[in-house]
Parts: C-alpha cells; sequence; structure tokens
C-alpha cells in the first residue's frame, strides 16, 4: 500500500506465531476501522492485513502524506532497533512506541532501547512495575463479536465433535511445560474421577521440540485410565467455537507475559480458574468471575476447577459476571481507542516520556 496513507507502523520481525502477534492480528483491523491508518510491516502476518513491504520503508523521508510525522510501534527487541536506526541514524520523521508486556527484569540492552523510545506502553500494572521509565498502561482487549457466547452450548458441544450431553473444562495454548499443561492434567486425574459427568479438552499446537513432553502427558492420562476423557485435540483456528463447548476454561500457565486465553473464555461466558502469573489477577475477578491459585499446584488447581464443577448455580453465576466483566472492561474497541490517543500525543510532538530517572505509570 502506498505510505502516504500511513500514519503508524506495526512491525512483525518475528514468523513464529506468537500472542504478540496474534495481537497485531486481532488488533489492526479494529485500529483501521476506528479510524487508524495502520499497516503491518514483516513475515508471518496474513496478506488481508494492511501491509508495507520492506522495501516502502525509505520512502517515509519523501511521502510526509497526512502526517508530518509517523508512528512506528514496536512490540520486541527486534522491532525496536530498526525504529531507533530510522529515527536517530536515518533522521526518518518518526516517534517510537513500545509496548512490554514483561514480567521480569530487563537486560542493559533492553533498558538502553525502552530509553530511546517517544512513550511506552505496558499491558498491565505489574508490567509496569518492572519498567524504570514513564510509561501508560493499556490492557489488551478482545474481540467480543468472536468470543461470545452460544445460543446453545450442547449444540456449540456438537459442532466440534463433543458429546452434548457432558460437561468440559478445557486448557487452551501451546503444550509446554512453561504453560502449564502438566498441572492441568495431573489436575484432571485428581478431579475427573469425582465428576463422572465432566471431561477435560486441551487444544493447542505441541512444536517438534515438545513433542516428547506431551506423550509423556498422554502416558499419565493412559496409566490413569482416562484417554477417554482427558482430550488432546490439537491446534484449531477456530479456537472461538471451542470456548463456546466448554463450561470451564483452566489457564494454568507457570509463566506469561498477559495472557488471551482466560478474556477469550471470560467472554463466551465460561468462569476461569487461572494461576497468579501475567496479567491473569487483573482480568479474573477471584470468586466472582472465577478463582486465582498459585502457579504450578495440581491440588489447588483440583480444588478450585472441582468448586465450579460440582455447583451449576455458582457455575452459571460466575460465567455471567465473567461475559459482563470481559464486554465492559476488555473489548478491543477500548484497547484501540487507548492507542489512538498515544499516537495522537507522541505525532503531536508531546508525547515523548520522562527520562529514567523519573519514574511513573499512569491508565488511559
Amino acid at each position: 500500500m502506498d505510505v502516504r496513507d500511513v500514519d503508524v507502523i506495526a512491525p512483525n520481525f518475528k514468523r513464529r506465531l506468537s500472542g504478540v502477534t496474534s495481537t497485531i492480528i486481532q488488533l489492526v483491523p479494529k485500529q483501521r476501522a476506528m479510524g487508524t491508518r495502520v499497516a503491518v510491516v514483516g513475515p508471518g502476518l496474513p496478506d488481508s492485513l494492511p501491509t508495507l513491504r520492506m522495501r516502502d520503508l525509505p520512502r517515509l523521508w519523501r511521502a510526509p502524506g497526512n502526517a508530518a510525522v509517523r508512528v512506528w510501534h514496536a512490540r520486541r527487541n527486534v522491532e525496536m532497533l530498526p525504529g531507533v536506526i530510522l529515527r536517530d541514524v536515518l533522521r526518518m520523521p518518526l516517534r517510537l512506541v513500545f509496548t512490554s508486556a514483561s514480567q521480569r527484569r530487563h537486560t542493559r540492552w533492553t533498558k538502553f532501547l525502552i530509553r530511546r523510545m517517544d512513550a511506552v506502553i505496558a499491558t498491565s500494572r505489574r508490567t509496569a512495575d518492572y519498567l524504570e521509565v514513564e510509561n501508560t498502561v493499556v490492557m489488551h482487549g478482545i474481540d467480543t463479536d468472536r468470543f461470545s457466547p452460544p445460543a446453545d452450548r450442547a449444540e456449540a458441544r456438537a459442532a466440534v465433535g463433543l458429546h452434548p450431553a457432558r460437561r468440559y473444562v478445557g486448557c487452551f495454548g501451546r503444550i509446554r511445560r512453561q504453560k502449564g499443561t502438566d498441572v492441568f492434567v495431573d489436575a484432571m486425574i485428581a478431579a475427573l474421577p469425582r465428576h463422572p459427568d465432566w471431561s477435560a479438552v486441551i487444544a493447542g499446537r505441541t512444536t517438534s521440540s515438545h513433542a516428547g513432553f506431551e506423550q509423556e502427558l498422554r502416558g499419565r492420562v493412559s496409566a490413569a485410565g482416562l484417554e477417554d476423557r482427558i482430550l488432546f485435540v490439537g491446534e484449531h483456528t477456530a479456537i472461538h467455537e471451542w470456548y463456546k463447548a466448554l463450561d470451564l476454561f483452566v489457564a494454568p500457565q507457570r509463566w506469561e507475559g498477559f495472557g488471551l486465553t482466560p478474556l477469550e473464555a471470560m467472554a463466551c461466558g465460561v468462569p476461569v480458574v487461572a494461576t497468579d502469573v501475567g496479567a491473569f489477577s487483573e482480568l479474573v475477578v477471584d470468586g466472582v468471575t472465577g478463582a486465582i491459585i498459585p502457579p504450578g499446584e495440581a491440588e489447588a488447581m483440583a480444588a478450585a476447577a472441582g468448586a465450579y464443577m460440582s455447583d451449576d448455580e455458582k457455575r452459571q453465576t460466575a460465567g455471567q459476571e465473567a461475559l459482563r466483566r470481559a464486554r465492559e472492561d476488555f473489548p478491543l474497541e477500548k484497547e484501540a481507542e487507548m492507542l489512538a490517543r498515544i499516537y495522537a500525543r507522541v505525532a503531536s510532538g508531546a508525547g515523548s516520556e520522562a527520562p529514567a530517572s523519573r519514574r511513573a505509570n499512569r491508565s488511559i
């Protein structure tokens, strides 16, 4: 597309699908629909997104379009660095924005890059605590049109090949130790014998380096005699249809940057049991929309899940509250609107954040 029709550039310089890539794929169309003239650049993104080619970037010098400067919105180190080079070495008229989801101490290199940003965004309050520069908290949103409750949950189960009369608890995401899939399996091995009307669904991709991990989990399930009740269903592009089939969702991660899966479940009217990592404790209201538990503890997970599996009224009430919270507090439109305000601020020259010596967190 013509760079003169672009005010914001969202680089994606990592081919492998990740949470960051998923955020860009979902967010950019919503931003465009709401008036932000954003385009992506880089590999690993669908052709449906408005795209600049790498060879288009030199035209940023001589194609001002409607904007005196453009915004380069990076979400990784590998995207911050090119932005710094384009602005500071090649003198392109750019303002740099960085979104951080990390919840760990940054390396010196990352801190060096962050200090050169014109604005810094944190995806949660917990993430903001690890930043040493002024930042704005903008939490991710969810597409509440795509992720929504089914008209009939039994029909939704049948549509994905599950038994319409059974109840299902799900765990979705890449199958690996970091994601806590093993904790979920152990929790279900403990909980399912006490809840004969329930089964568990594990959906997600297993890379070749984690194939042995999945086989070990399948072995545990087989040894427990639960092969027909703990189901590994693989990776699915229409994952929203699987959320609609669930009665309870578990997010068992040991570590997470932000983590969209609880929001996706909540937007489908499904209560969530989540570990206290990432932004989960800022998404799930403990005792209202689900439960927050310590990471890595299968016994606590089995107990928390079991409390919802055994109480229909508790589960349905929590599901209704989860849906209300997702729609009111986390619609994708809200994230797009907050970002548009930050872009406008930095493009006007008012968005350069305070130096690292001044640290403050704020929310829009």
